[in-house]
């Protein structure tokens, strides 16, 4: 089932509206013990607060949840729904409600949280069968005739060096909004992968022919050397060529501009349409970054601190003099929230900032422009919009 669908049915069961087949789907779904989470966390998250925000009366809400979660009035197919669904569903919600009190936030400031949603890591088979890739413990991904095609392990795919002169099978890891996680490709290259983000490649290499993989995104490549198969990152309209280095990519479909910030070694970039007109090939140096631009189709590189475009492997967002719509846009991919902004003025502004994703929420970013730059703005149906 997808996200979406999945949403739809914990919603139509909470109301009493959901029938055998549904629940039965919801049933099988709640086999998985990452669903499990994952379910548990909708209810804590979205049911308890959803109420607690049309009613304040705590005692009421408490009231409701009760009669809603213990109500008998089921069809015979109901009874069949794990546990699960009925009783880690009321301590959830007086947890959540817990925590919220807990931190100093009153019920009647409950409107101005943010639920991110959540959504899953997908990984496509060369069958184009998906599988869905949790972020923690170990286990082996296959493919439907059984074979291990990857060993997962925490926060990474790994992928081991096998025969060389098979036939390239592609898998494609696609990363949504909220996320980042890790790969390794079977040469030992390691590579991050940000938010919003996905990476075409092959299972393995094959021997004596160049190394390449496509990347949408961004992503922060640590490339092992081989000077006998030259590494080509392809992204969109730019290639960048490799022997062995540390380098990070970052173009978004979205994106006017693509940057490829060298931290070590060497790479040269190319537009792929002018590629046999001569000089079309930009070489870089440690520490300087390559900028193509996607409407002149040139490229250019400029001196720069590596690490501010680097930070974001250790969870930081590092803004320095950033126009004020590029720092909304990787604020909405890191944090999976939709953020509007009715202040045209403050679109093309630049602004200093530095955030820890892995520490600090939305709303504490938020808080943080509105007391130093005095940016107003309110947050209406789990979405922040800018005054």
């Amino acid at each position: 089932m997808t996200p979406k669908e999945v949403e739809r049915y914990i919603i139509k069961y909470f109301t009493q509206t959901a029938d055998t087949a549904e629940l039965d789907l919801l049933d099988k779904w709640l086999q998985n013990k990452e669903n499990q989470r994952i379910y548990k966390t909708y209810v804590k998250t979205n049911f308890a607060i959803n109420l607690a925000m049309n009613d304040p009366n705590l005692d009421k809400v408490k009231k409701e949840l009760l009669k809603e979660i213990r109500n008998e009035n089921v069809s015979q197919g109901k009874v069949r729904l794990l546990s699960v669904l009925k009783y880690a569903a009321i301590a959830l919600v007086f947890l959540g409600l817990g925590v919220l009190l807990k931190n100093n936030l009153s019920i009647d400031g409950l409107d101005e949280i943010v639920i991110p949603r959540e959504d899953l890591i997908t990984l496509e088979l060369g069958n184009g069968e998906v599988q869905i890739i949790s972020e923690d413990g170990s286990s082996k991904i296959v493919d439907e005739a059984g074979n291990i095609v990857s060993n997962k392990k925490g926060s990474q795919l790994i992928y081991e060096d096998e025969d060389q002169n098979s036939n390239l099978q592609f898998n494609t890891l696609t990363i949504p909004n909220g996320k980042r996680f890790g790969l390794v490709l079977s040469d030992g290259t390691k590579v991050h992968l940000n938010a919003g983000s996905s990476i075409t490649y092959p299972t393995n290499f094959t021997k004596d022919a160049e190394r390449k993989v496509t990347l949408l995104g961004e992503a922060y490549f640590e490339v092992s050397p081989d000077k006998t198969r030259r590494f080509i990152v392809s992204s969109q309209e730019l290639d960048i060529k490799v022997y062995g280095t540390k380098f990070n990519v970052e173009n978004y479909s979205e994106d006017e501009e693509a940057q490829v910030v060298l931290v070590e070694g060497s790479v040269s970039l190319f537009n792929q349409e002018q590629k046999e007109k001569k000089d079309a090939e930009v070489f870089l140096k440690p520490g300087f970054k390559g900028i193509f631009s996607k409407k002149e189709k040139n490229i250019v590189n400029q001196k720069v601190n590596t690490a501010l475009y680097t930070s974001w492997t250790n969870g930081n967002l590092v803004f320095r003099n950033e126009r004020f719509d590029n720092i909304i846009q990787k604020l909405e991919r890191h944090y999976n929230v939709v953020i509007i902004n009715n202040n045209d003025l403050l679109a093309n502004e630049t602004f200093n900032a530095t955030v820890e994703t892995n520490h600090e929420t939305i709303e504490q970013v938020f808080e943080y422009f509105n007391k130093v730059y005095q940016i107003e703005y309110q947050i209406v149906e789990n979405k922040i919009i800018i005054k």
